[in-house]
C-alpha cells in the first residue's frame, strides 16, 4: 500500500487526477468520530500534517488520523 503522503501528493500532482473527486476520511479526536472532507480543502501537506483553513484559522490534522481515500465513493487507499 502507497504511504498516504504519497497518495495526496500524487493527487495533488498528477495532472491526470482530478482533486474533486476525492474525499477524505478521518478520526477527529476533538469530537471523537470519523469525519468526511473533500480534498479540496486541503491547503497544504507538511508531512506529518495535511493543513487546512477554515473560519477559526488554520487547522493542522495528523497525517496518521486519515482512516480512508475515497474516488468517486470507492474505497482507493485504507488503514
Amino acid at each position: 500500500m502507497m504511504p498516504i503522503i504519497d497518495l495526496l501528493n500524487k493527487i495533488k500532482l498528477d495532472k491526470k487526477e482530478k482533486p474533486e473527486d476525492y474525499e477524505i476520511i478521518y478520526f477527529d479526536r476533538i469530537l471523537g468520530k470519523q469525519m468526511t472532507m473533500p480534498y479540496t480543502k486541503i491547503q497544504a501537506l507538511e508531512d506529518p500534517f495535511m493543513v487546512l483553513r477554515d473560519k477559526a484559522g488554520e487547522v493542522r490534522i495528523p497525517l496518521h488520523r486519515i482512516q480512508e481515500v475515497k474516488k468517486k465513493s470507492k474505497t482507493i487507499w485504507k488503514r
